[in-house]
């Protein structure tokens, strides 16, 4: 399977890793594309809208507060835990992450880059004070004790769909401190990811041997961007992911397989190789 890397890896490579969807869909937090690359559902949020329209703002935090509890429960599955042993036995580099679960860093990672940022803290745009999630959860239940809702479907990143529900009349947290909008401190769509964080991810793909994408479709060029640069660089690219992703002309193995089983013989395989 991954023969061809023989001659382009040295015995003890180090691998950047690149992580999608894909790797949490085994703890119950649905991806967002088909195996074409297409969106599933109505994509998320744009942040223009977020802020220009309070119905949008609304909808999206009576969504959030709906299905913030089963988001904030699930739990890393073999896929995590495997890539926290490539790092512990030195295979991994760094791991970059497009997912704002934190599944990696509770499953043992701790060279971890979170591309789009984390949904377990909310951010005040004007003061730039931060607070927990789950605090900011406690205070939307209280400001709306009698909205009621019905969940649909579950879908990325903490959101549901929703029917029979009045988001007009839904209440909105501000920030205690002065009164300021509050989002989810991630990457919104039409949000730039903060160009420190892009230089410091590029940088661990420039001193990886080899770039290793995981569940990932690569669709949105926030995490495109880290295979276009190893390919420039001559890396070589090992995509693993069910259906079509943007960088399957710059791959050098590509699996369309079940992804922990295959880390699996990653490892094994790179384990042999070392002996």
């Amino acid at each position: 399977m991954f023969a061809r890397l023989n001659t382009l890896l040295p015995r003890r490579p180090r691998l950047t890793i690149l992580t999608g969807a894909g790797c949490s869909t085994g703890s119950g937090i649905p991806d967002y594309r088909d195996s074409n690359g297409e969106w599933k559902r109505t994509p998320p949020v744009h942040l223009p809208e977020f802020l220009s329209d309070p119905l949008a703002a609304k909808r999206y935090w009576a969504r959030s507060m709906a299905g913030w509890r089963s988001f904030n429960q699930a739990q890393p599955n073999p896929v995590h835990t495997a890539l926290a042993e490539f790092e512990a036995c030195g295979i991994s580099h760094h791991l970059i992450t497009q997912n704002v679960d934190g599944l990696h860093q509770r499953a043992g990672s701790s060279r971890v880059v979170d591309l789009h940022g984390r949904l377990d803290t909310v951010i005040c745009l004007n003061c730039g004070a931060r607070v927990l999630r789950q605090t900011l959860q406690l205070e939307l239940e209280a400001l709306n004790p009698d909205w009621t809702y019905q969940i649909d479907q579950i879908a990325p990143d903490g959101d549901v769909d929703l029917s029979h529900v009045d988001y007009p009349n839904f209440h909105i947290a501000k920030c205690h401190g002065c009164d300021g909008v509050l989002k989810p401190d991630v990457v919104f769509f039409g949000e730039n990811v903060p160009r420190a964080r892009v230089e410091f991810a590029l940088a661990r793909v420039a001193e990886a041997d080899a770039l290793l994408v995981a569940g990932s479709s690569l669709m949105v060029y926030s995490g495109f961007r880290f295979a276009r640069a190893a390919a420039a660089a001559g890396k070589a690219i090992i995509i693993i992911n069910h259906g079509r992703t943007r960088a399957d002309n710059l791959a050098t193995v590509k699996v369309e397989a079940d992804l922990a089983q295959t880390l699996a013989t990653l490892r094994a395989w790179l384990d042999a190789r070392r002996q």
